[in-house]
């Protein structure tokens, strides 16, 4: 039998270590224990290090991003969930937190009927999170990636229009190094879904904007796909791609959600493949599910191009994973060279244009 995964939850809040050791301690395959303050962490981690960590951020005697710091400058290595409130200042500061080295995040619950529904929140979107994030763990043979998928329309240098990016768990962080690796003249525009909630991905769009040669927001409604510009769905909503007689533009709506996710990269990938057809390339980075894999099926049907982000360099190999299972990927890439990949692909620009120019 597998011994349970240890996990130490670290807030200065009774109540909250209460609600979440209640949540999860309800879980066989979880042990948790706590901790109220980061220097009670430090020694309980010192004495046997868990295999995750939930992490309050405010905390009084050292906030939860040094301690953050301070176990990455170590060498430790395990997963560390940031455990923040849905709001503008903790959107800032989870955000902070994961480039500090961070590896997930969850938001606390909110709108919960009752303590009941709130363990309920707790447990689903906490324990989903720690299983996905240490199965690394175990050691696991080699994943098969399937032979390319079925033959699809001979266009070895069609022209790239478009790029289109799923992301989940791990995201943020591969999405800036993608990003701030890429040229403001690349002449591409890019649409993104990250799957993140309300707050988070407008501070998220404006602290990759800051970094990168290319223009980076949150989608509006009707704004124009043009080269130059990236475009991240806002959380809680789909966005999707329309044409009117200008060009490509952006459309939000609130259809249910797919793959348990609102935005869902679905949806985009869907829309991409039937405006711009085999112009478009489809991106999938680490994240955990599998959302994209149907979004990609579309892509790889009209003709478009696929890559996905390789296992060793993943936070969780389960959206690239499912599209490479599938052999669905022109290449299956580690993050870092990615960027050059698309570069590249861009360069054929000057062929005739592949779009399709049919509307949603």
């Amino acid at each position: 039998m597998t011994e349970p995964l240890r996990v130490l939850v670290v807030d200065d809040s009774l109540v909250v270590r209460r609600v979440v050791t209640d949540a999860l301690g309800r879980e066989a395959d979880l042990r948790v224990t706590t901790a109220p303050n980061a220097r009670s962490a430090l020694a309980r981690i010192a004495e046997g290090a868990p295999d995750a960590i939930v992490l309050d951020i405010e905390m009084p005697d050292m906030n939860g991003i040094t301690l953050l710091r301070q176990l990455r400058q170590a060498g430790h290595k395990m997963p560390v969930i940031m455990f923040s409130t849905l709001t503008e200042s903790g959107a800032a500061v989870t955000l902070e937190a994961l480039a500090a080295g961070a590896t997930d995040y969850v938001t606390k619950p909110t709108g919960a009927a009752d303590l009941q529904a709130a363990c309920e929140q707790i447990r689903v979107g906490l324990g989903q999170r720690i299983r996905g994030l240490c199965r690394r763990r175990v050691a696991t043979a080699p994943v098969a990636v399937a032979p390319r998928a079925a033959p699809r329309p001979a266009s070895p240098l069609a022209r790239v229009e478009l790029i289109a990016i799923a992301s989940s768990t791990g995201g943020p962080n591969a999405l800036t190094t993608l990003l701030t690796s890429l040229p403001g003249n690349l002449g591409v525009p890019i649409v993104i879904v990250q799957h993140m909630p309300p707050l988070f991905t407008g501070l998220f769009a404006k602290a990759l904007s800051s970094k990168c040669a290319l223009r980076v927001r949150e989608g509006e409604a009707g704004a124009a796909v043009v080269p130059g510009d990236v475009w991240i769905a806002p959380g809680g909503r789909h966005m999707v791609l329309t044409r009117d007689n200008t060009g490509l533009r952006i459309a939000l709506n609130d259809d249910p959600l797919e793959q348990s996710c609102r935005p869902a990269a679905d949806p985009l990938f869907r829309s991409a493949a039937k405006l711009v057809g085999r112009g478009v390339v489809g991106v999938v980075l680490t994240g955990m599910g599998q959302d994209g894999t149907n979004g990609c099926e579309a892509i790889h049907a009209a003709g478009g191009r696929i890559v996905a982000q390789d296992e060793a360099t993943s936070v969780v190999w389960g959206m690239p994973g499912s599209v490479a299972r599938l052999g669905l990927p022109d290449a299956v890439l580690p993050l870092e060279h990615i960027a050059a990949d698309l570069q590249r692909r861009c360069a054929y620009r000057s062929l005739a244009p592949t779009a399709n120019k049919g509307g949603v």
